[in-house]
C-alpha cells in the first residue's frame, strides 16, 4: 500500500504578496471561484468597517489624547502636592530648630553669670553667637520655604484649572463617541460577524497577504473588481485584454500588475 505523502507547510513570510502565493492559491477545499468570492465579500465587509470607523472621525484618538494628558495632570498635581507637603515639614523643622536655638541661648546666657575666668566667657560668648546664626539660617530657611510653597500652591491652582477644563473636554468627546458608537454598534457587530466567517474560510498565506496589502494602501482596498470593464479598481491603470478573460472566467487568482492587488470578476458585485 503506497503511502501518502505529507503536505509540508512552509512558514508564512511577512514580505509575501498575492504575486508569490498564486500558485498555491487553488489549493484548497474551496474552489478558486468561491475563494475569490470569498476574499471579494471579506474585502466588502472591512470597506463598510472603515466607513464606520471614519464615522467616529478623530474622536477615538482625541478621547485617548485626552485621558493621556488628564493623567499626567494628575500626576503633576500629586508631584506638586507632594513638594508643599515636603516644604511644610520644613518650615515646621526650622521652627523647632529656632526654638532649640532660644533655649541654648537662654542656657548660656544664664551661664555667663558664673564664670569663673575670661577664656569661659569667651567660650560662652561664641556658643551664643553661634546659636544666633543658627536662629538667623532657620529664620532664611522659613522664608525661602514659605516662598515656595506659595508659588507651588499657584501652580497647582493653574494645573486643576486646567484639568477641570480637560474633565470637561473628555466628558463631551466621550459622549459624542458613545453616541456613534450606539448608533452603528449593531451593522458593525453584524460586518464583524460576516468578516470573522470569511477568514475563516481563507488559508492563513492568504490572509496574511490580503491583511498586508491592506494597511500598504490609503484606501485599504486588496481586492477589487474590474472597473468600467477594462481597469484595475484599485489603481485605475488598464487590464490587458487576455486578463480580463482570465479573471471572468474565476478559474485562478489575477493580480494587477501595477498595484498587486487581486482581481475579480465584476459580476460579484
Amino acid at each position: 500500500m503506497a503511502k501518502k505523502t505529507k503536505k509540508i507547510e512552509t512558514p508564512i513570510d511577512q514580505r509575501e504578496t498575492f504575486v508569490s502565493i498564486q500558485k498555491s492559491f487553488a489549493d484548497s477545499d474551496l474552489s478558486v471561484a468561491e475563494k475569490l468570492k470569498t476574499l471579494y465579500v471579506l474585502q466588502q465587509a472591512d470597506t463598510a468597517i472603515d466607513k464606520i470607523y471614519q464615522l467616529r472621525g478623530e474622536l477615538p484618538m482625541e478621547v485617548e489624547n485626552l485621558e493621556t494628558e488628564i493623567a499626567e495632570l494628575n500626576a503633576k498635581v500629586a508631584r506638586i502636592s507632594e513638594l508643599i507637603e515636603e516644604y511644610t515639614k520644613a518650615v515646621a523643622e526650622n521652627k523647632n530648630n529656632i526654638v532649640d536655638c532660644d533655649a541654648q541661648i537662654e542656657k548660656y546666657k544664664s551661664q555667663l553669670d558664673n564664670i569663673s575666668n575670661s577664656r569661659e566667657y569667651d567660650s560662652l560668648n561664641k556658643e551664643i553667637e553661634n546659636q544666633g546664626l543658627l536662629r538667623q539660617i532657620a529664620e532664611k530657611n522659613i522664608y525661602e520655604y514659605k516662598e515656595r510653597i506659595l508659588d507651588k500652591k499657584t501652580e497647582l491652582e493653574v494645573v486643576k484649572e486646567k484639568m477641570a477644563v480637560r474633565n470637561d473636554d473628555l466628558k463631551a468627546k466621550q459622549e459624542e463617541l458613545a453616541t456613534i458608537v450606539e448608533a452603528t454598534s449593531k451593522e458593525e457587530e453584524k460586518l464583524s460577524k460576516e468578516r470573522e466567517a470569511c477568514a475563516a474560510k481563507i488559508d492563513a498565506r492568504t490572509m496574511s497577504a490580503y491583511d498586508r496589502i491592506r494597511k500598504s494602501n490609503n484606501n485599504h482596498l486588496a481586492v477589487v473588481s474590474v472597473f468600467n470593464n477594462d481597469s484595475c479598481g484599485g489603481c485605475f491603470n488598464t487590464i490587458a485584454p487576455q486578463r480580463l478573460i482570465d479573471i471572468a472566467a474565476n478559474k485562478k487568482m489575477i493580480i494587477c500588475e501595477y498595484c498587486g492587488r487581486i482581481l475579480v470578476n465584476p459580476d460579484f458585485e
